[in-house]
């Protein structure tokens, strides 16, 4: 029998990472684990950059960090240079997105994954009430887009079930009514190749604490394509998207590019650690990636879709992220004896246990062990 870690052009990656040869992580999907490279970092930020240079720090690098950093991750989601900036929340990134989307349109309606993640459903529903447009939950095989919608927001890939959408298919779909879409790349980014300029895509946001390694609360990026930047009219308007941030003036005039995107003041100590945590894409394909996940994803099934009381919900074929879900009637138990085996993924109520692959640092033999946890507990 074949020896798939062996063989695996991405085994050596692993050994960037910080990780107990005892545990079994498969919940990359919730929170990536930590390289190596960002705890040494951190000490130098905190000791050197903070600790000897302290405000100097800020004309020394930081204030261009988010730029700097949503270059880097650009280039992991099809972007060119400029076009992304890393800060805020996802949540904020997504309000930021849809209030710029919606701004001085005629159109009457905002339309949302009905399955979606809650935070986009209570963003959605709060920008639809503060401009008075409709807010109408649709299932991505029915949107319905027509002359009325003016954005529709989705997720690339299912939290739930580990769907992926046709990107290229959806963002034509709304482009021939005209309106606008927004992508949330959370659990996408760092799993497969985006190709966000060559589709057009309007707008799209992601977190940075998952696939992409950044750490707990690790700030959140935003795209925003050169062309649309100079009608970009974001929401909130705060000190740091302001053109001369420093000459203190009365009146809102946004940066050029990018820039205008930003808010407040960026978070160092988050930002740089997961800037040292992007070092690891810096040699690794994301074709490469993308067909090592689905391998692992296709081996976990093999292993586990006709154990006792599983229904395995997450796609067979190529439209599915780097997750395998699976319906059990006592998911939380089931996760908790899991857990306490150390095999870690998560469960989602009220019947989903998710198990997530990271293709930089899960092996196949994560996915056999994980697999024959759970059926000695079944």
């Amino acid at each position: 029998m074949i020896d798939l870690d062996a063989v695996d052009p991405l085994a050596p990656v692993r050994e960037l990472f910080d990780l107990d040869d005892d545990v079994v992580y498969l919940d990359g999907n919730s929170l990536g684990a930590p390289p190596k490279a960002v705890a040494e970092r951190m000490q130098e930020v905190v000791r050197q950059q903070w600790g000897r240079r302290l405000i100097r720090g800020w004309s020394e690098g930081w204030w261009e960090a988010p730029q700097r950093v949503g270059d880097r991750i650009g280039r992991l989601v099809g972007a060119a240079p400029g076009q992304v900036v890393v800060g805020d929340s996802t949540s904020v990134n997504i309000f930021k997105a849809l209030m710029a989307a919606v701004r001085g349109t005629d159109r009457t309606e905002i339309v949302v994954d009905g399955g979606t993640f809650p935070t986009d459903g209570y963003i959605a529903r709060s920008v639809a009430e503060l401009t008075g447009l409709e807010l109408r939950p649709a299932t991505p095989d029915a949107l319905a887009l027509t002359e009325r919608t003016a954005v529709v927001l989705l997720n690339h890939v299912d939290y739930r079930t580990g769907r992926m959408l046709d990107m290229a298919a959806v963002t034509a779909q709304a482009h021939a009514v005209g309106a606008k879409v927004v992508w949330d790349l959370c659990h996408s980014a760092g799993v497969l190749p985006i190709e966000l300029d060559a589709l057009g895509v309007d707008l799209a946001v992601g977190c940075s604490y998952k696939f992409l390694n950044g750490g707990p609360g690790a700030p959140a990026f935003l795209y925003v394509p050169t062309a649309a930047q100079a009608t970009f009219e974001q929401p909130l308007t705060g000190w740091t998207g302001h053109r001369a941030p420093f000459a203190m003036e009365d009146d809102y005039t946004p940066a050029p590019g990018v820039a205008r995107a930003r808010c407040g003041t960026p978070d160092i100590l988050s930002m740089l650690a997961l800037d040292a945590a992007l070092d690891v894409w810096d040699h690794v394909s994301l074709a490469d990636v993308r067909a090592k996940g689905l391998k692992l994803t296709d081996y976990f099934r093999s292993l586990v879709e006709d154990l006792p009381g599983i229904g395995v919900i997450t796609p067979a074929d190529e439209w599915r992220g780097h997750q395998v879900s699976l319906r059990h009637a006592d998911a939380e138990v089931v996760m908790g004896k899991l857990i306490a085996r150390d095999v870690i993924g998560d469960h989602r109520p009220p019947d989903v246990l998710r198990f997530g692959f990271a293709p930089l640092y899960n092996r196949y033999s994560d996915a056999r062990r994980a697999a024959e946890a759970l059926a000695e507990i079944l």
